[in-house]
């Protein structure tokens, strides 16, 4: 894809990756990409806002040449430090050597860590403005969303929000950046599972952000992932605030693990019990099978949870553990929650889960139900009952 003009002096200068397989180290993205969104902005002044992964470096910069020619660069926006954002920096610097580099005064000494890069740089804070000639830029610090030195800019003279990893989503768009020209229910789980998994410790945070921001006019929204929002900024808008405020839909997750199959089945019963409860939206998840994050994704969405796992070697099924550190790190204080444990020889399951309880703080829906192997009769009755008490939380 060519560099695509979003506004008469602003262009996209980004890149799709189909290269990486884990986003971070750890989400999968090998389905669908992810994008990495940069812009220039070719004033009397050229700016150019963020860079992209370096492995991307050689495409980003031919861009970047093909609309600005033989002018050279002035500034060097950076929002965001990450790597994804930042290791394009060095690629740069070696076009257009006398850039200056604009960040906040956390930015530059995680430059210095990453690149070793001190010089030529230009500290902005809380409201400063840069003039470019026709345009002029603001700057808006964003604390921990969901790095120290985030922050977004501004142009205030066409109206457009470059947010960095706000309004961010996983999925490349593919022929077109802009969301009128995609269909934005195919954005809905990966914005979500993006959120979940990259925004969702700093919830808090990116809803201070968000209320900030709430009080600029928008025409545009230019996130350092995912789709351009030009039609419908307040789409996406929307969407983050109710993630952020963790708002929730009726609707029960369950997440398993199991080993020979009894707490699978105690899974299903619980599935079947909720649905003859009148909950329409069950997600059953084997926690072995899908990654987590698409578990995570669901668990942000919809009110209730249910967590069972068996004992493995006097502890809890290790990738239920694995869920249960990322659940404590994002916090599901909104939710309501359910527990069932099998053991066939020792309980351990159990030991972990009420750990999570007190850690997390969570909302429970009952003691965690233990199930000794398959379950029996008394088991299926405790199951059904279990259903009916979430049925009554969702429902209302």
């Amino acid at each position: 894809m060519n560099a695509v003009k979003i506004k008469d002096d602003i262009f996209w200068v980004g890149v799709n990756d189909y290269q990486t397989s884990l986003f971070e180290g750890l989400w999968p993205i090998d389905q669908e990409g992810v994008s990495y969104n940069a812009f220039v902005i070719n004033d009397e002044k050229v700016a150019i806002i963020d860079t992209v992964k370096t492995i991307k470096a050689d495409e980003y910069i031919k861009k970047i040449k093909s609309l600005i020619g033989d002018k050279k660069v002035d500034y060097l926006i950076v929002n965001h430090m990450e790597p994804d954002h930042s290791s394009g920096i060095t690629d740069l610097l070696t076009e257009y050597p006398e850039m200056v580099i604009v960040g906040n005064k956390k930015t530059f000494p995680i430059m210095n860590n990453f690149y070793k890069i001190t010089k030529n740089l230009h500290e902005v804070g809380e409201g400063d403005t840069l003039c470019l000639g026709k345009h002029t830029l603001q700057f808006f610090m964003t604390p921990m969303v969901h790095w120290p030195e985030s922050m977004v800019t501004y142009d205030v003279t066409d109206k457009v929000l470059f947010s960095m990893d706000v309004f961010g989503s996983f999925k490349a768009p593919v022929g077109s950046i802009f969301d009128g020209d995609n269909d934005l229910d195919a954005f809905e789980e990966p914005t979500r599972r993006y959120y979940a998994c990259i925004v969702g410790k700093v919830a808090g945070q990116a809803l201070k952000a968000l209320n900030k921001l709430g009080g600029i006019e928008i025409s545009t929204i230019c996130p350092s992932h995912g789709l351009i929002w030009r039609d419908n900024p307040k789409h996406i808008l929307d969407m983050y605030v109710k993630m952020s405020a963790k708002e929730t839909d009726p609707g029960v997750v369950i997440a398993y693990g199991s080993m020979y199959g009894c707490t699978q089945k105690a899974a299903e019963m619980l599935a079947i019990a909720l649905k003859n409860e009148g909950v329409k939206e069950v997600k059953l998840y084997d926690v072995a099978k899908t990654d987590i994050s698409f578990i995570i994704s669901d668990i942000w969405k919809y009110k209730g949870l249910f967590l069972g796992a068996p004992s493995y070697y006097g502890q809890i099924f290790p990738k239920m553990a694995n869920l249960l550190y990322k659940l404590g790190e994002i916090r599901v204080d909104n939710h309501k929650v359910g527990f069932f444990a099998d053991f066939s020889w020792s309980g351990g399951a159990d030991k972990s889960f009420n750990e999570f309880i007190e850690h997390a703080k969570v909302d429970t829906l009952n003691e965690i139900l233990m199930i000794k192997g398959t379950p029996d009769e008394q088991d299926v009755a405790d199951l059904n009952e279990l259903a009916k008490k979430m049925a009554k939380e969702i429902i209302q």
